[in-house]
């Protein structure tokens, strides 16, 4: 087999790019993973981020350097990670991190083909190379210890893969993937951008983001429409959110659900008048909230809805 047939229905775009997948790579830490378990009692159930964000506009450019060779040396004499690749296709990004000894490297691909092969061009990386689709496995089973998640990721699953990412945040300290350009700046922009969304707060409420570098169409096989970027994920202090986080993910999604209206609208439409008391962000809309906002606001709509 010399080459894997890209499919549009998996929203497959092969890198062909070596330079890329080598940034890609050199932009993940490594060593042994210091796992960050949630409170007891507090973690927000699975189904509370089985949504994806709705798309939005088209993303500007951003002039944000690649942060790729500024990432410290790994300590080669710790304990090596479990990293999953997610949609490894035929290993452009696989065989870097292969060689790295810091690393141990598992793959996640729904592709027959890609399977394939792989396990004809990399056969000492089969018995790690998991055949199924990433979002329907329990990665708590799979990896108990933690692991960093990294990956070209199909473009019609990247929102997915980082709601998973936010349901086993406790076991998932990193995430480096490269990912359609207009969804990196989404995930990374702060209050008051038109981009700034859903996942942008659940996000940031988790985990420090970067935006690393863009990406040209023409390094991949077939070329995509848009460009792409490289975006990396790391766990923030945050142990628990100072409200109920349950409800924080509804509020967030109600709120970012009527965006165009002021937080007073959205809000009513999902929890009623709340007796008509009024808070000080209703004249506001969504996009300008931060997450300390959020939380704020989650509060005041545990303490006055019906």
């Amino acid at each position: 087999m010399t080459e894997v047939r890209a499919k549009k229905a998996l929203g497959q775009h092969f890198l062909t790019d070596l330079n890329i997948a080598r940034k890609i790579c050199d932009a993940l830490s490594g060593g042994a993973i210091r796992l960050h378990p949630a409170a007891p009692g507090t973690g927000v159930p699975d189904a509370a981020f089985s949504e994806t964000a709705a798309p939005g506009p088209a993303a500007s450019e951003h002039a944000v350097p690649c942060a790729g060779a500024d990432v410290p040396a790994a300590d080669t004499a710790a304990e090596a990670c479990d990293v999953l690749e997610v949609g490894c296709g035929m290993g452009v990004l696989t065989q870097f991190l292969l060689r790295r000894t810091d690393l141990v490297t598992w793959g996640a691909e729904i592709d027959a083909e890609s399977v394939a092969y792989l396990h004809a061009h990399y056969p000492e990386f089969a018995p790690r190379l998991i055949e199924g689709d990433f979002l329907k496995m329990d990665l708590r089973a799979r990896f108990p210890r933690g692991l960093r998640i990294i990956g070209n990721f199909p473009y019609n699953i990247s929102s997915q893969i980082f709601f998973r990412v936010l349901e086993y945040r406790d076991l998932v300290p990193e995430c480096v993937g490269m990912v359609q350009r207009e969804v990196a700046v989404r995930i990374a922009e702060g209050p008051g951008s038109k981009e700034y969304g859903i996942l942008s707060v659940l996000l940031q409420a988790w985990y420090d983001i970067e935006y690393l570098f863009t990406v040209s169409e023409t390094v991949f096989s077939p070329p995509p429409k848009v460009k792409s970027a490289v975006i990396r994920l790391r766990r923030n202090a945050t142990r628990r959110l100072a409200c109920d986080e349950a409800l924080f993910v509804r509020v967030v999604k109600a709120a970012f659900g009527q965006r165009r209206k002021m937080i007073r609208n959205a809000l009513r439409a999902a929890f009623g008048d709340f007796g008509g008391a009024e808070h000080p962000f209703f004249t506001r809309r969504a996009e300008q909230l931060s997450v300390a906002d959020f939380v704020a606001l989650t509060n005041w709509v545990a303490e006055h809805r019906a």
